[in-house]
């Protein structure tokens, strides 16, 4: 329990204003919670005295009633202050969370499930919500509440009888603090449970139209089944943990109340205290119950709170694999590959090997080759979102890990294989390249990859929503609004990473002949596995097991007797190019 409140001590301390005023209005809030039982006893004194007056009695009533009202402005205040803290400590995590998401590289997601992370950004930040308001509401209310009680019980009616009704307490602690650590561990296995569940959910959403071209609704449903009830298990394990506080709660404090009446009938009998004092007492250990039963809870909710925190601030504490020290800035004048071998993190293999290539500024490179030959690795070597390889990648005379990561990639325009699209409208997703774009290049980007047309036959031309993910336009269209979201910020480098495979040829050739008359001067890479898209280009490589293994223009290589010759050959007698 007191793990978690050293871990988010950050936040109180930053917060301590807010926090010191919850504290006092705490301890307003529990010197008037033991006004009523006070005013009770002496009033049973009175009456059984017969001192009771009308004035007395109207006094009494008054004070109830201010008592009240100010316990509930108080009250309002305190529950106030904490719950809105507690949301914050909630949305800056996000926040920090999000802000992780963004900087992490893709080594961190290759590790990660995205339902885990979804859990961790849903599930286990709520929990911390509740650890720390509700958490914290109890952990303060409880023991001051329960102390305030206690020194009030033993100060104006009996320490003996206080110490004697309370001796069970100690015993309510111990199993508790022991339940607490249980709840810790099986919290953690239960969150994970959860996140497995709802990366089975994303990979159902997504693709359910192969599942059901494939009639396999039926296995999924049982695979998803089995991961629902293994986190139901799991669950359940944590609840039944839970479970024990009441009933254990109930009990001790069963046991203070037939203390007190049995030894508090003594003390009466002896004439140690009244009949009054007897049922004062007897009130304020009924006051008691919330407190211990709060206990209870508290070392749940805060076990919870410490399980979720822990897995929240694993992801917080990720170290990027990236070297993002450089800051210097590039121009994009000149590329040379030096002996470059690169492996992945998870690799096995190198999946480049003593790649030496230069490409100058202006110039266009077309890079072919076999499927999983290593061409979308070559571009991901000049985008900076791999840690480096051995050899030297040189930018304008600058080793690339001395280049500033975010104005390398502010100098690229990068339409990756996938095309992704946000569940926004085609201008919205247009202009996710440039925002501040105008709506002449907003125009000219659409013109540069051929998407006019197909905006003619939209209902809602740029403000047609996509769906999500671009479920609602085709493999083609896809690919050209992520190619005029490349263009539309007129990059001095332009990478297009197999971004025309969905378009005929002749929006091919149009797009490419768009790329040619207006990319003068600067840099463009096309990796593809049809020929005719790099015909045009200044240079072009063939990969091969991540090495160079045929380089020339395409008049030379495809008199060349090598793989780009034969796909050329192939492609000349009707065959298709790949």
């Amino acid at each position: 329990m007191l793990d978690y409140i050293k871990k988010i001590s950050w936040y109180i301390v930053s917060n301590k204003k807010r926090y010191i005023l919850i504290v006092i209005f705490l301890m307003l809030a529990n010197l008037l919670d033991i006004i009523p039982p006070q005013l009770i006893g002496r009033t049973i004194d009175l009456i059984n005295n017969g001192e009771l007056t009308a004035a007395m009695t109207r006094n009494i009533l008054l004070i109830f009633i201010g008592v009240i009202i100010s316990t509930y402005v108080v009250s309002y205040w305190w529950g106030y202050l904490l719950f809105e803290g507690a949301i914050k400590i909630e949305s800056i995590l996000r926040s920090r969370l999000m802000r992780k998401f963004l900087l992490l590289s893709p080594g961190f997601y290759e590790r990660s499930k995205t339902g885990d992370l979804m859990a961790k950004a849903t599930n286990d930040l709520k929990t911390v919500n509740m650890a720390t308001g509700f958490g914290i509401i109890t952990l303060l209310d409880a023991t001051t509440f329960l102390l305030t009680i206690i020194l009030v019980m033993g100060i104006t009616i009996s320490w003996p009888l206080t110490i004697f009704a309370l001796l069970p307490l100690p015993l309510l602690a111990v199993v508790e603090s022991r339940l607490g650590k249980m709840i810790n561990t099986r919290h953690k296995a239960s969150q994970e449970a959860f996140g497995v569940m709802n990366d089975a959910v994303l990979e159902v959403v997504e693709g359910v139209r192969l599942t059901r071209s494939y009639v396999q609704e039926s296995a999924e449903n049982k695979r998803f089944h089995k991961l629902t009830d293994n986190y139901l298990k799991k669950f359940m394990k944590v609840e039944q943990l839970d479970a024990f506080f009441q009933p254990l709660t109930i009990i001790v404090v069963s046991l203070s109340i037939a203390i007190s009446f049995g030894y508090g009938a003594v003390l009466v009998n002896n004439g140690v205290i009244t009949v009054g004092e007897l049922i004062t007492f007897n009130v304020y250990l009924n006051m008691l119950i919330w407190p211990m039963f709060a206990l209870g809870m508290l070392f749940n909710i805060m076990e919870r709170g410490n399980a979720s925190y822990d897995r929240i601030q694993g992801v917080l504490d990720e170290s990027d694999d990236l070297n993002d020290s450089g800051d210097q800035e590039i121009n994009g004048t000149l590329f040379n590959f030096d002996d470059v071998t690169f492996k992945y993190p998870s690799g096995e293999y190198n999946s480049l090997e003593n790649i030496t290539l230069e490409l100058n500024k202006g110039e266009t490179l077309g890079i072919v080759g076999k499927t999983g030959s290593g061409k979308s690795t070559f571009i991901k070597q000049l985008l900076k979102i791999y840690p480096e390889g051995t050899g030297n990648l040189i930018i304008d005379g600058l080793n690339i890990s001395t280049l500033d990561r975010k104005k390398l990639r502010d100098k690229l325009g990068y339409v990756s294989q996938e095309n992704i699209l946000f569940s926004k409208t085609v201008r919205e997703n247009i202009l996710f390249g440039k925002p501040d774009a105008s709506p002449r290049e907003l125009d000219e980007a659409i013109r540069l990859s051929a998407f006019d047309e197909d905006l003619k036959r939209m209902p809602d031309g740029l403000d047609t929503l996509v769906g999500e993910k671009g479920v609602s336009l085709s493999g083609g269209q896809k690919q050209r609004i992520s190619i005029a979201r490349s263009l539309i910020k007129s990059p001095d480098i332009l990478i297009l990473d197999d971004a025309l495979s969905a378009v005929d040829a002749r929006t091919e050739q149009r797009i490419i002949n768009h790329i040619k008359e207006n990319r003068t001067g600067k840099t463009t890479i096309i990796i593809t596995h049809r020929l005719s898209a790099v015909h045009h280009a200044d240079k072009i490589i063939v990969l091969d097991k991540g090495k160079i293994v045929e380089e020339g223009t395409h008049d030379m290589l495809s008199k060349g007797r090598g793989w780009y010759g034969e796909q050329n050959d192939y492609f000349l007698t009707g065959g298709d190019s790949e």
